[in-house]
């Protein structure tokens, strides 16, 4: 770390967090299915839908067997579980999913 940050900066950042729903998603056995490659489709346009209307801030798919992905949205999370719940690969059985209430501090110098 090259930066000295101050009591000061820590406050300020801490203050200019915003209120987020962290999801993560988890893929599961059902994944290999008939049909899965179908569904999972119908849930990327739905996230990218979603994204694009602004309820989610973050989309993060990860590669991996296991962490499907990380999602943070700008609604409650009760709000994010109704959303989540209704996703086709939720739906499917291919994916369950988490939500935590989050603070998020984005640098505005980061790509995207």
């Amino acid at each position: 770390m090259s930066a000295t940050i101050t009591d000061e900066q820590i406050r300020e950042v801490s203050a200019s967090a915003g209120h987020f729903t962290l999801v993560i998603l988890r893929w599961t056995a059902e994944r290999q299915q008939p049909g899965a490659e179908a569904i999972e489709l119908e849930h990327q346009r739905r996230l990218v839908g979603l994204r694009a209307d602004g309820v989610i801030a973050m989309l993060a798919p990860v590669l991996s067997d296991g962490l499907a992905g990380v999602l943070m949205m700008r609604v409650s999370v009760e709000e994010a579980g109704r959303i989540i719940a209704d996703d086709p690969c939720v739906q499917a059985g291919m994916q369950t999913y988490e939500t935590y209430p989050c603070l998020g501090l984005f640098d505005e110098h980061a790509a995207g």
